[in-house]
């Protein structure tokens, strides 16, 4: 079974009026049996098509309406199972599940299931109950309800949803909603070093949540990818690089196998080696590019400092976080208002470019690192600057909720800028459990809250704006706000 509760709860749920119509009425209507029989069959806990009278529990989460009926997805936490009803009908009305293994972009061939109608005589029915999940796979499913008027040719469906189980809290159904984007057989949820930053979303939420359900995407992806690229996870582009480096440092915190460490150790060797003497010091932004950039050093200095706190006896490490951070508060990267601008002109002054929620982030969990390998206060209290002008911003956080600037809509959630966002909550989250008063907890809580109740669908999908409204979804967008749920969970 490659699916696990993250805990099974009991409910006394009183059954709903199209339920109790099931326990006195009987039988599926012929319609519906020929709906059953013709579907692909799960097998999970039990077997799809089992009537709703067996069910445990009763929970409704999404409804939907058409010529004044009721459409609604009823769920079954502990079976893990699903069925739709339709009220306020006539006879030949009709009513189905579609089961979606991809979040609900698409939705499998054996959809329509269990469509049956309502019988001569009744204002209501129900479709059996069909199985959320495919454990035989390794499947994360969804189901919605759909139904339509007679013979009106319109049709109206719920939004998607789930059981609770692999998502019994806030953190846990984001992460399950996200891993609905991860390709098992390229390893990759979507693009190079966000797949990366994915990786990292998850593994923190193994850690903090204890639920293991997704732990066999660390090997899956680290096997699949460590020939790709320049192998090894490095690439060009030095920052892409250190990404996967801290990914690789995370799954050994969380597994212990020295294959990770290994592996991480040779990512940011391969990112030192393109230090360069060009404005002073610093590591370029690609192997062919020497541009001077905010993230790639943020990085190199995260990384490196990790490493040593990882590594017995090291001292090379050590030295390269230092000297990281001491070039880089001398650099001029960091502006007179104490944010982080993008990089450096081609005569090593600030080039004023955008202030990236990122960039105020990363930097963060590097000085918290530097703390824990030396014990010297004054990288928390870098950090704490930085922070305190981060968190309070008015440009980065417009009525009171963090923002990227120029925050990005229509790109599905696939551009470089909407995984901002969690980058910038995670190094925040990690910075607050190195401050012993924990300053930016409350913070970190409300930002939760609010992207929770205003950027949340039914699937507990995420979109770029934290405050609403809710457009695109996809892996930038959702992983993000899995790092702040993580981060505010943690803290």
């Amino acid at each position: 079974m490659l699916l696990v509760p993250s805990r099974r709860r009991a409910r006394n749920t009183l059954l709903s009026s199209s339920l109790a119509a099931v326990l006195a009425f009987g039988a599926l209507s012929v319609a519906g049996q020929a709906g059953a029989s013709a579907a692909a069959q799960l097998c999970n806990k039990y077997c799809d098509a089992r009537d709703p009278a067996n069910a445990t529990g009763d929970r409704v989460p999404v409804t939907a309406s058409l010529y004044g009926r009721s459409i609604a997805l009823h769920l079954s936490d502990n079976d893990v199972m699903g069925w739709a009803s339709i009220d306020s009908g006539s006879a030949g009305d009709q009513v189905w599940l579609d089961r979606s293994f991809d979040g609900g972009r698409t939705w499998s061939s054996g959809s329509k299931l269990g469509t049956t109608a309502i019988p001569s005589g009744r204002t209501g029915w129900r479709s059996q109950m069909y199985n959320v999940d495919d454990w035989n796979t390794g499947g994360i499913g969804a189901l919605r309800a759909c139904g339509k008027a007679g013979d009106r040719a319109e049709i109206s469906c719920t939004g998607w949803a789930r059981v609770d189980w692999n998502a019994g809290s806030r953190s846990t159904a984001a992460a399950t909603a996200l891993m609905m984007n991860y390709d098992r057989g390229s390893g990759k949820f979507a693009g190079w070093w966000t797949s990366a930053t994915a990786l990292t979303s998850v593994i923190d939420n193994i850690r903090i949540s204890h639920m293991p359900s997704y732990k066999y995407a660390i090997s899956t992806t680290y096997e699949k990818l460590i020939g790709a690229e320049g192998g090894d996870f490095t690439n060009s582009y030095l920052d892409d690089t250190g990404w996967w480096g801290l990914a690789w440092v995370a799954a050994y915190d969380l597994t212990g196998e020295q294959r990770y460490l290994d592996t991480a150790r040779k990512d940011a060797d391969h990112m030192a080696s393109y230090w360069t003497s060009k404005c002073g010091g610093g590591v370029q932004w690609a192997t062919d590019k020497a541009y001077k950039n905010a993230i790639t050093n943020e990085l190199y200095i995260q990384l490196s400092a990790a490493l040593h706190n990882r590594i017995g006896g090291d001292t090379t490490y050590l030295q390269r976080a230092k000297d990281g951070w001491n070039w880089f508060k001398g650099s001029g990267l960091i502006n007179s208002g104490n944010t982080v601008n993008d990089g450096l002109k081609d005569d090593c002054s600030n080039n004023g470019d955008t202030t990236w929620t990122y960039n105020q982030g990363v930097i963060l969990a590097g000085l918290a690192e530097l703390n824990r390998a030396t014990g010297d206060a004054s990288y928390l209290d870098s950090a704490r600057t930085l922070a305190d002008t981060s968190t309070s911003s008015g440009y980065l956080n417009p009525g009171g909720t963090l923002h990227e600037p120029y925050e990005p809509d229509g790109t599905g959630c696939t551009s470089n800028g909407d995984s901002f966002k969690g980058a910038y909550a995670r190094g925040l989250g990690l910075l607050n459990k190195a401050l012993p008063d924990h300053p930016y907890s409350a913070y970190l809580d409300r930002q939760a809250d609010t992207a929770y109740a205003k950027n949340r669908n039914s699937l507990d999908q995420y979109g770029p704006h934290w405050a609403g409204p809710r457009k695109d979804l996809g892996n930038g967008c959702q992983h993000s706000a899995l790092d702040l749920l993580n981060a505010a969970q943690d803290s």
